[in-house]
């Protein structure tokens, strides 16, 4: 009857993700779905509702650097040209790269995003409906789908190991593996579900804040100039970037740094 203790568990498995992962399509939902109208992204508002904290750092270097106000070296390392910050997420990194006008980028990044002024933006957007609250603290669907996603490969794999114990004499193998694939079934049907009512899925964005990103992406696309550069990297992060130079720099920024 081991098998018995392993398809429970499956149970218990597969109920807690799906669980979660409705809640989290319920909390989304709730979100006022008229909160776009009438609202304009900036370009850190659409780098926090894209990427988050992180993403609104990156956004801030990039742009500075195009300014020839911040050097990103292809090593990683980031040296402060114009101490003078045009607003609050300048003033951060400038702030996070510290008195000497030099640092690696990789922790610059890090204390950035985690700024009052990234704060206050998130908070902005999460009043405005645009944003989902609590984030990094809540199941939001996109993390959702990833645990019943994990919850299915372990049905599989109790089914697997149950299977491979010996034939209990209650019940023959093929009854066994029908009752292991009714979770897996449940697992299965809640994707399906997700993909079809709330694909994309986001960490950060709203429905309504996710419509206004599809706006700026539009926009980033029909120009080529500076700001349209800036509108993607905001939208698809460090890799919409083409100088390599750039790019080079930023692959350094999880790394740490060598003692």
């Amino acid at each position: 009857m081991f098998w018995v203790l392993l398809l429970l568990l499956a149970w218990a498995v597969t109920g807690t993700a799906c669980t979660r992962l409705c809640l989290a399509a319920v909390r989304t939902a709730a979100v006022d779905a008229d909160a776009a109208r009438g609202h304009d992204l900036t370009l850190y508002e659409a780098a926090f509702l894209s990427g988050g904290p992180a993403r609104v750092a990156d956004l801030t270097m990039v742009s500075m650097a195009r300014q020839r106000r911040l050097l990103l070296a292809h090593t990683g390392w980031a040296t402060v040209v114009d101490p003078r910050g045009r607003d609050e997420m300048e003033r951060s990194v400038i702030g996070a790269i510290g008195p000497g006008g030099q640092s690696r980028i990789a922790p610059v990044r890090s204390a950035a995003a985690d700024t009052d002024a990234v704060r206050s933006l998130g908070e902005g957007l999460v009043r405005a409906g645009l944003a989902v609250p609590d984030a990094a603290a809540r199941t939001t669907v996109a993390s959702g789908v990833r645990q019943v996603r994990a919850a299915a490969l372990a049905v599989l794999g109790l089914g697997v190991a149950a299977l491979t114990l010996p034939a209990p004499t209650e019940l023959p193998r093929d009854l066994v593996a029908v009752w292991f694939a009714l979770p897996l079934t449940l697992a299965l049907s809640c994707l399906a579900i997700a993909r079809v009512e709330a694909h994309p899925y986001s960490r950060w964005a709203s429905p309504a804040g996710l419509r206004l990103l599809g706006a700026v992406q539009r926009g980033a696309n029909r120009a080529a100039d500076d700001h349209s550069l800036l509108a993607s990297v905001a939208v698809r992060g460090i890799r919409a970037i083409g100088e390599p130079e750039l790019r080079a720099a930023f692959a350094h920024r999880d790394q740490l740094p060598r003692e």
